[in-house]
Parts: C-alpha cells; structure tokens; sequence
C-alpha cells in the first residue's frame, strides 16, 4: 500500500486558470481535500464527486478551526487516508503558514509534499495592469503582512517603506490601512506616491481603486473595498494606465476600477 502523504497545495488567488497542472492533478485525484476561505468556487466544483472536503477557513477574528487544530488533522487524516490535499489561497509558503503546517508534519513522521501555486502579489498585480518591478521604476519588491499576530504591535520594513525604488505589496493590511499609509509617510514616501488596492483580484469580482498614498484610506473606505485586498505601493502602479487596459479574460463581467488623484 502507497504511503498516505500530505500535499500542501497553492491554488493560487481565485482565477482556475491560474492552479497548476500538478495542483489540479492532485485535487482530482485526492483523498480529502481541507480547504480554507480563499479557495474560490470554481476552484471547489474541480473537485470530484465524493471525494471528502473539510473548511478550515479563517478570517480576521474569526477562524472555524485554529491553527494547532489544523495542524492536529492533518496528522490524523494521514493515519486513515491515503493522499490528503490541503488546499491553501495563493502559495503556501507565502503567508499561508504552510510553513508552519510542513513544520508539525515533519515533527510527526508525517510525509508531505509541497507544491508551489501562483502568489496573490504577482497574480492580482499583473490582472491590473501592473508590473512589480519595471525598469526605472522599480528595481525591488517587498512582501509584508499587513495584519497584527497576537495583539503585537504592525511590524513593517522601515527600510523598503522609504525606498522609492522598491514596490511594497502589503498582503491582509485593508484593517490596518490608516497605520500603514502613516508609516510609509513617516518613512519619507511622499504623499503622491502611486497606490492601488485591489479587491477579489483574478476573479470575475476584481475591482480595485488606484489612487495617491495620501488619500488610501479615505478612497477605499469610500469606494466600499472589502477583504481579501491587496495593497501595492509604489511607481509601478502608475503603468496600469498603459498596461491596464487589457482585460484578462477572467474578469467576465470586466473588473470595475475607480482612480483618484
């Protein structure tokens, strides 16, 4: 009998189109597949008939299933199953704590395999129009999280929030978006810094607004934004007036962006 593994699989940001050959080979053939909130419908409904889904999804203060609970399962599932997906929103190793999840495997003999998938930050940046680094523009990117652990206060690289040469791409930060904008100003970005905050990006939902650093918060407050957001800061963001024009073909109805000075 074939070893029961564990397949910590990135299905990407939204768009089907985006998961791997090796991740939909892996869904389709799966055991259980535990999935979490990002994992989008058309996503789900490429999962066989009868094969076992479990929801472990999370959000701002509201997880279904803590992390060590997670963890616990899937240790468990592969003392009965033979090939378990859990599935993860965009790569697991970017900010998907699939580190974390790789870590209690490891710890308990448990074989997995991780399997890259296509990261928000590219996905959603080149669905509007924007290249993450562009010659003139920006010659580096920096990832951060945007969201607090633990009631820690928001640690973010003071060194990229100043760099005018670096793209800041703020992953889960729609609730922190007033210290964020404050901290990229304290740093010494100016104030019309290109910014866009992109909405359900690569879905037929994206929409997202473009505006200046300064006026971030008052323009996404205004135009309802609403989670899972991506924020980028920088130059780069100004070539959606020239890439952005071109409508991937996902986004059926086109996507909706608003841009503010």
């Amino acid at each position: 009998m074939t070893e029961a593994c564990v397949y910590l699989v990135g299905a990407g940001p939204g768009d089907p189109g985006l998961l791997t050959v090796r991740a939909l080979e892996l869904i389709q053939s799966a055991d259980t597949v535990v999935y979490d909130r990002l994992i989008s419908n058309e996503i789900l409904q490429r999962i066989p008939s009868g094969v076992a889904k479990i929801f472990v999804g999370k959000a701002s203060g509201n997880h279904s299933m803590p992390q060590a609970e997670i963890n616990a399962l899937l240790v468990s599932l592969a003392r009965r199953e033979r090939r378990i997906v859990r599935l993860k929103g965009g790569d697991p190793f970017v900010f998907g704590r699939g580190g974390e999840e790789a870590e209690y495997l490891a710890r308990h003999g448990v074989a997995f395999e991780t399997v890259p998938g296509v990261t928000a930050a590219t996905a959603c940046a080149a669905y509007a129009g924007i290249p993450l680094t562009h010659r003139g523009l920006a010659s580096s990117v920096h990832f951060v999280a945007g969201h607090c652990r633990d009631n820690q206060p928001l640690d973010l690289h003071s060194d990229a929030l100043a760099d005018p040469h670096c793209t800041l791409v703020v992953f889960m930060g729609l609730a922190n978006l007033d210290r964020i904008v404050a901290s990229a100003l304290q740093a010494g970005r100016s104030p019309e810094t290109p910014v866009a905050i992109i909405e359900s990006g690569t879905t037929p939902q994206q929409r997202y607004v473009r505006c200046e650093l300064a006026s971030l918060s008052v323009q996404a407050e205004a135009n309802g934004i609403r989670a899972p957001a991506l924020l980028i800061i920088g130059e780069v963001v100004s070539m959606a007036d020239v890439l952005g024009a071109q409508v991937p073909a996902a986004a059926d109805p086109p996507m909706s962006v608003e841009r503010y000075a």
